[in-house]
């Protein structure tokens, strides 16, 4: 049993073909989905969408790459959304240093703010951390933030692997272990114990080696637990045990009969 642990199935680019592509998944295995905000707009969406869709769980956030519209009043309603629809974590939220980023005074007001609510809820964060580790940490020291979650899109090092790990996180392992070229994300990913790891896709973006050019699906989890299987010398079905294990631990509020 596979689950994508973040993928943005409520994007516009989904809407002509998402019963389509979830009747798929289902029969490779796929049966889970975590769907991450990004925007206050997509809040909304998200609410519509996952009373159709029972396989999904959501969380809410204001992620960093689109704060620019953002307004920190729209924080003061998180935690009352966060409980209305029971979400499992709080995201996706965090910093990005990437070139054309946001200015990060701004964003570290976000993302403070957005810690703080789920510290109050004692809910799970998803975490975007783009060249940002060690001040992600530094902010989740600063607030007292205990609650875990998952490191989006993880591709550090193994000594900040541990950092993150050492305060109850799991890493997202992604399409980018699935080109031969990775060598480091290879070496870290070998290094991990079983409990420390999820499977995500982060559709539409991030494709797999040899679909480049095309927008990712969330049917591409086999393939990434296929490279993992591989690079850790594990069975997928090892893999697949695993990664369900690690997202009921790190996402409490995910109700494993609904699966």
């Amino acid at each position: 049993m596979l689950i994508d642990s973040h993928c943005h199935f409520d994007f516009d680019v989904f809407d002509e073909s998402r019963d389509a592509l979830m009747s798929r998944c289902f029969e490779q295995g796929v049966v889970g989905f975590l769907v991450p905000a990004t925007t206050y707009a997509s809040w909304i969406k998200l609410e519509a969408l996952s009373e159709s869709y029972p396989s999904w769980r959501v969380a809410y956030g204001l992620h960093p790459y689109f704060l620019e519209e953002a307004l920190l009043s729209q924080i003061d309603f998180l935690a009352e959304q966060c409980e209305k629809n029971q979400v499992v974590a709080v995201g996706e939220i965090g910093l990005d240093c990437w070139p054309n980023a946001v200015d990060m005074q701004r964003q570290l007001a976000f993302f403070i703010r957005q810690l703080q609510v789920a510290k109050s809820l004692n809910l799970p964060v998803i975490l975007h951390a783009r060249k940002s580790y060690d001040l992600v940490l530094k902010c989740l020291r600063d607030t007292g933030f205990k609650s875990g979650g998952v490191v989006h899109a993880f591709n550090g090092s193994l000594e900040q692997a541990k950092r993150f790990l050492g305060q109850g996180f799991v890493l997202g392992v992604g399409g980018t272990i699935t080109y031969p070229r990775a060598k480091k994300a290879h070496r870290v990913l070998a290094s991990l114990g079983c409990c420390d790891f999820i499977l995500e896709t982060d559709s539409p973006d991030m494709p797999i080696h040899g679909f480049q050019g095309q927008a990712n699906t969330p049917l591409s989890i086999p393939l990434i637990a296929q490279s993992v299987a591989i690079i850790r010398n594990e069975s997928i079905e090892q893999v697949a045990a695993q990664t369900y294990n690690n997202l009921l631990r790190v996402f409490p509020k995910w109700r494993e009969d609904l699966l």
